[in-house]
Order: C-alpha cells, then structure tokens, then sequence
C-alpha cells in the first residue's frame, strides 16, 4: 500500500446505529489499526427529511461504548472536515456542473408526475421503466433539447436535477477485495440522478467527492452498496480520480429463516440489534453484554481468523483481520452463541471488577443495614457462582443464600430430600459441626465425611438435606465451599432454623 490508509464509517442519522452498521465499522478500525491508517465517522445527512434527532449523538456513543472510537469526525478535526454532509453542501454543485461541462452528466428538467406515467405505462406492458441510453433523447432533458432552450429553462428558474450520462455498450470490470472482479454491462445500468435543484447532492455526489476530498484509501461498506459500484468507480473515472479500493461485507442474516438481520427479529427473539437502548428498544450494554464480548462476536459474523480460536481481544482482531478473510456469503445471526461470548468473558474477567459491578446490584437487593459485606467476601462469593453465569444480572439469583438465609425452601426439594429420619442426622451433623474449630471448605469436608463414613450413613441421606438447609433450594456450587464461606456460625443457625421450620 503506497498511500496512507484512511477508511471511513458513514452512516446516515436516521435512527439508531444498528449491529450490522457497528460491525461496519468495527470491520474499518480493524484494518486501519492493521495497517497504522485513519479511521473516520462522517454523518451523511443530506436527506433532511428523514433526520433523526438524537441519532448522530447515538452513532458516537455507540463507537465509544464498543471500545472503537473514531480517529477523526465530528469534534475531532483532523484537517478534512467539515464532517457532516449539510456542512458541505456548498462543494458538490461545482463537481456536479464539472461532470456536465465534460460531457459526462445532463439536465434532467422531467416531472415526478410524467416519470410516474411512464412507469405506469411499462407496467401495463409488462416492462421496467428505466431512464438511460434507450429512452432519454425522447425524454426531458439537455440531451433532447437545443442549448438555448436548455438555457431558458434554467434561467427561469424550472426545477431539474443533474443525471449521469451513462455510455451504451461498455462492459465494466469491478474490482472488490472480498469478491474478486465483477463484469457489469453498462446497457443495464440506468442514469442516476446526481444533483437535484434544491442545491442538494444525492448521496452517490457526495460520497464520491467526499471520500476523494478527504483522502479514502479504502472503501468498506455493507452488501447492500454493491449494486451502486458501477457508478461510483464510473464516477471516479470520469472526474479522473483515483479510485478507492472497494470491499463489500457480507449481510447479517436473521436467526432463522431467510434475509437480513431486522429489529423485528431481535422483538420476536428477545434479544438486542441495537449497541445502545433506542426509545423502546433495548441494546446490548442494558442488556448487560461486555462490550468487548459484543465486539468478539460481531468480529466473527463474516470474518474468519482461519483457525479456531474464538475469544479475541482488540488488540488480538487488530493483528488477525484481513479482508482476504472476509466471507462472500451472509453470516447467520446466533442468539446463543452472543451469550456464550458473555459468559466467556464473565469468566476470564478478574473477581475485583465483578464483585464491584455486583455490588451494585446487592445495594439494590439489601436493605443498607444489611449490605455491610466485605469486598474480599462478596469476591470470593462471584469466584465460585460466575461460571454459571451469563451476565452480572444473574449473579443475585446464583447467590442470594450468600447474603441471605432462606426463609423459603424449595417444595420438590423438601418432599424428595426431608425424610422421616432427616432431622435427627441434622441434630447429629450439628454438633459435628460445632466441634470444629478450623472451618475452611477443605477441613469440615474432611472431617463430615469421616463422620459420615463412621456412622455408615450414605451420602444421599447427609449433602441433599444439608444443601437444601444451607440454601433453600438444590442449586449452588460445592457445598462445602458454601459453608467454608458464610462460616460456622452461620451454617448452625440454618440448620437450627430447618429444624423448627420443616420438623
């Protein structure tokens, strides 16, 4: 790569940042940290109409959020700006009358109304409508008139947009990236409008100026921008620009069934296509995803590493990625595997950082004259519940008997497990215990099982009924860990309260 690399993420402020715009522009910081290059946010708001507010602020917390914030955009100029379109407005009309002045664009001055009755009219004959080489010198255009009446028009103030002049009879070779060379017959291609009399740009102007003012190496864009290659490389060949390099990403297809991953679906799923909650839409950080666990998976939708690793940092991406790895073919979106990355990341996650974020939680759970656990205590309590665990909002329901004793016991488990000779072995395995003076996990596990061992007793008769009196319910880790935790004290007394309670 001889010139510098700048890649640019350009969404439109029209809603919410989607998952497959975020992996768009996870997919551009990828390479350009790869290759040391720049990696830019400019918002593409030249549809007024369909302006958004809020949604460009959305855009850039969302990046911040997913740890892949923008080298330069908005707030951050690096010499390139302005970086909103409407900013920019007064650049295009200039390459627009260029286009014009080489013979590569004309005055379109026909109505909405009789675009539409010719529409109606291929219709009925079974036809497509499309405005290009076939039928544009019978239309309403500067091809069709004489230069003076195309003058009068113009200064009478008659509304028009400028179109490209797409030549018959070419093949074009497209170079992507990711899908290798695509060969295009221009005679299919209509002549799209470029420039419209309100002074404003079409989206395919503007980008095209855009990514050639600002320097784009690299063009990376979603699936859905591949029809427009055709005229956007013309375009670079007409105002004889170096092109970008162009790669199209695959599509993030829906969970099941066929097309594009939708907001619809994540409703249906219960799940988030959003990084962020939008109005009534929940997003991945409420949802209590990692946004590096979000920024794994997302990396793998599309891309592969070519071997079999899965968990990535940043860091890790950033020195794998390449768009010779870019899959051609849509990537399944999978619900479960998201929460696997989570839980992945639960467990690598240092115990200090957990328990501070749980603490929040037992803040809420506990009233404050009960909440005045340690932080090593509330560690060790997140260091044996948190490979069952999914998000930090699961913690409470893996280890409420950590703060709590059960007021309530679990009625399957008491039926099956509260035997006529129960609370005797409970009265018996009391006193063991309060004979115990070094009451660590390792130790009273050593000592119970002697005594189990010695009075014959089996071990379904002793560790059910004993689970069930220390946590209400069958569920937990390794009893004993449990006991060595809330200690001895604690573990008599919820024996005791068993005892008046299901005796």
């Amino acid at each position: 790569m001889t010139k510098k690399v700048r890649v640019r993420f350009a969404p439109s402020p029209t809603g919410p940042l989607h998952i497959g715009g975020v992996r768009t522009a996870l997919f551009n910081y990828l390479f350009a940290k790869k290759h040391q290059g720049d990696f830019i946010l400019r918002i593409e708001d030249t549809d007024q109409n369909r302006y958004v507010e809020g949604a460009e602020a959305y855009i850039v917390n969302a990046l911040n959020w997913c740890g892949i914030p923008f080298d330069e955009g908005v707030g951050k100029d690096g010499g390139f700006g302005p970086y909103r379109q409407s900013e920019r407005k007064h650049l295009y009309k200039a390459y627009a009358e260029e286009l014009i002045a080489k013979g590569k664009a004309y005055y379109a001055f026909d109505t909405a109304e009789k675009l539409d009755l010719h529409r109606k009219d291929h219709e009925a004959k079974g036809k497509t409508f499309i405005y290009n080489w076939h039928n544009r010198l019978k239309l309403d255009n500067s091809l069709s008139m004489m230069p003076e009446a195309v003058e009068n028009r113009l200064n009478s103030g008659d509304d028009y947009v400028i179109r490209f002049l797409t030549p018959p009879d070419e093949k074009l070779h497209l170079n992507d990236s990711i899908r290798g060379t695509i060969e295009i017959d221009t005679n299919v291609l209509d002549d799209k409008v470029l420039f419209k009399s309100d002074g404003m740009p079409t989206y395919h102007l503007a980008n095209i100026v855009d990514d050639h003012l600002m320097e784009i190496s690299h063009v990376i864009r979603g699936e859905e921008w591949l029809p427009s290659l055709a005229l956007h490389q013309q375009l670079y060949d007409a105002f004889e620009w170096q092109a970008p390099e162009f790669a199209h990403l695959p599509l993030i297809m829906k969970p099941v069934g066929k097309g594009k991953l939708s907001k619809r679906d994540g409703e249906k799923g219960g799940f988030p296509v959003f990084p962020l909650s939008w109005k009534d839409a929940a997003g991945y950080r409420e949802a209590g995803y990692f946004p590096e666990a979000v920024i794994n998976f997302l990396a793998l939708l599309g891309w592969n590493p070519g071997t079999e690793q899965e968990l990535f940092s940043l860091d890790e991406l950033i020195a794998s990625f390449s768009l010779e790895r870019v899959n051609k073919s849509g990537a399944r979106f999978d619900p479960d595997k998201t929460k696997w990355y989570n839980q992945q990341y639960i467990q690598a996650m240092d115990n200090v950082g957990l328990a501070k974020l749980f603490r929040a939680e037992l803040d809420d759970k506990l009233k404050s004259t009960e909440n005045n656990f340690a932080p090593d205590y509330i560690e060790d309590v997140v260091a044996l519940i948190k490979e069952r665990a999914v998000f930090v909002s699961d913690f409470w329901d893996l280890s409420d008997y950590f703060f709590l004793s059960p007021n309530d016991y679990n009625e399957k488990a008491v039926k099956k497990q509260w035997k006529e000779g129960t609370p005797a072995i409970m009265e018996e395995l009391r006193a063991v215990l309060e004979s115990i003076n070094d009451f660590t996990s390792h130790n009273a596990e050593k000592i119970i099982k002697e005594w189990i061992a010695e009075k014959e007793l089996s071990f379904g008769k002793v560790m059910p009924p004993l689970r069930l009196v220390l946590v209400g319910d069958m569920k937990g880790p390794h009893i004993f860990d449990i006991m060595g935790l809330i200690g001895k004290s604690e573990s008599i007394g919820r024996i005791n309260r068993a005892l008046q309670r299901l005796t």
